[in-house]
Formats: structure tokens, sequence, C-alpha cells
């Protein structure tokens, strides 16, 4: 079975840190604002494989009340997340993404992104696509506060993989604390 998620992040600007996009360090003046490296690239496309196989969030994996996670390299975490799908018994099939800032300029980095991120996911660098755009200088991030990060992933579920985990959503349903109407 084909299954797709989409993953997003936005961190604002931190001066004295380095900025990381995609598991590379880029010349910047200030770094990313979190927990861990704040690489948005990397929590989005993490939210994204996460999201296919519904299997949480970084959050609820990553949880920034967990010292742990603090400074702690986002491929790195992403290499974790990928392996999780693969004891799941899902394939990474591909995986989309887009970084939105007005600065700095991404296009001599993305060869070296695609290829840590492929790493990371243990995926051919042909099936990493990264992209970026600015925002015409419109809202928070054209106003250069900071970077968002948006991506979708696809991957391919083994049959009867996810077997275990549909038996316990079916007996939520049946009990009926999963179709609580708010």
């Amino acid at each position: 079975m084909i299954r797709a998620g989409m993953g997003f992040d936005i961190h604002r600007f931190r001066k004295g840190r380095p900025l990381v996009l995609g598991g590379v360090e880029i010349p910047h003046p200030a770094g990313l604002d979190g927990h861990s490296d704040a690489d948005a690239l990397c929590h989005a496309i993490m939210d994204a494989l996460l999201g296919a196989v519904a299997d949480g969030d970084i959050g609820r994996h990553f949880p920034n009340t967990d010292l742990r996670w603090r400074n702690a390299r986002s491929l790195d975490m992403l290499r974790t997340v990928a392996g999780r799908l693969k004891r799941r018994g899902a394939r990474i099939v591909n995986v989309d993404s887009m970084v939105l800032a007005e600065a700095p300029r991404l296009a001599q980095h993305v060869a070296g992104m695609r290829a840590k991120l492929a790493g990371a996911m243990g995926v051919p660098v042909d099936r990493v696509s990264v992209k970026a755009t600015t925002l015409e200088g419109l809202g928070a991030l054209g106003r250069r506060e900071g970077l968002a990060a948006m991506a979708v992933a696809t991957v391919a579920v083994a049959a009867g993989a996810d077997r275990g985990r549909r038996k316990s959503s079916e007996k939520l349903q049946r009990s009926g604390a999963a179709t609580k109407e708010f």
C-alpha cells in the first residue's frame, strides 16, 4: 500500500547558533532557535514520514522537555525515524521538500542537503527533492525573522505490516473513544 504524509516546521532566527538545514551547516549570521539544532528541514521531513505511517509527530518522539534531545543533531533524529519506518515494514519511496526563506540563498547547498538527507533515510539521492523559495518580503518570514520548511513523503507499506495497529484502531472506534465529536 502506498501512503503519503506531510510535514511543516518553522523556527525564528537566533544569533549565536549555527544555521543547519538538511544536515548541512549554512553560512549565515544566525541559526535557528530550538531545543535541538532546530533543523527545520529535517523536522518537516520527519513529520511527513511519521504522518505517512500514522505514528504521531516529532514532538511525541523527541519532546523538547526531554534533555536527551537538547542540541541533538536533527539528522540523527531523522535516521531514527527512518529506522522506525523500516521496522514497521514501510519503505521510503520519495520525499519532496521546500524551504521558505528570504535568506540565505540555498541553491549552492541543495546537493549537499539532498545527499545528507538521503544518507540518513537510507534511500538513493534521486528520491529526495529539496527546493527553496522566498516569500517576496511578506510576513514574518519575508521580514527575515526566521524560516520554514514543508515536506511530503511517500512510503510503501508491506501488506499486513500495520495489521496490529489497525486492530487497535478498530477496537478504539468500536468503543467510541476515537469518534468523539467536538
